[in-house]
């Protein structure tokens, strides 16, 4: 009777035994399909920012195409006028002769004063885009702040789940 008592006892240690190893397998693989859902989700992250950083990229160099565009626009178009203005000078200086002094020195505080307005106004577009670029960054590095907190806090979750006791 004790060695039934001894075998009952070792068949109940081995089927514990089995028990406990497939309750472990159980929970192992459980923990790896967690680890590879984030894993998964860091991926995400990933490609998401990616994705985000080229489109700023491409939203930069949008602004700043147009601007250089303007800038070019006004260049041409100051160019154009002292070009006319040069031409009229010559035919008003054939013309008139003695009034031409006068009329240069008009002509040119004209074109000073367009100049200067032009470039003003040049400056003050400058302003508002550098402005507007000023507002994207900060509005990225925000974004981009959040996305590493919530990178952060998924590798705390994996570490966490990592770095618990197998039971």
């Amino acid at each position: 009777m004790n060695t039934r008592k001894i075998s009952a006892t070792k068949e109940d240690l081995q089927n514990f035994k089995e028990e406990i190893v497939h309750q472990f397998h159980i929970i192992s693989e459980d923990t790896i399909s967690q680890v590879k859902q984030v894993a998964e989700g860091v991926v995400n992250v990933n490609e998401k920012l990616e994705r985000f950083r080229e489109e700023i990229k491409d939203d930069m160099a949008n602004k700043f195409g147009t601007l250089a565009q303007a800038i070019k626009g006004v260049d041409d178009k100051l160019d154009r006028t002292r070009h006319e203005l040069k031409t009229e000078i010559q035919g008003v200086r054939q013309e008139f002769g003695e009034k031409l002094d006068k009329t240069r020195q008009e002509f040119s505080e004209n074109l000073d004063r367009t100049r200067q307005e032009l470039k003003t106004e040049i400056q003050e577009s400058r302003q508002e885009v550098l402005a507007a670029i000023k507002f994207s960054y900060a509005e990225l590095d925000r974004r981009l702040t959040n996305l590493e907190k919530e990178f952060l806090e998924l590798k705390h979750r994996v570490e966490k789940i990592e770095s618990r006791p197998v039971s």
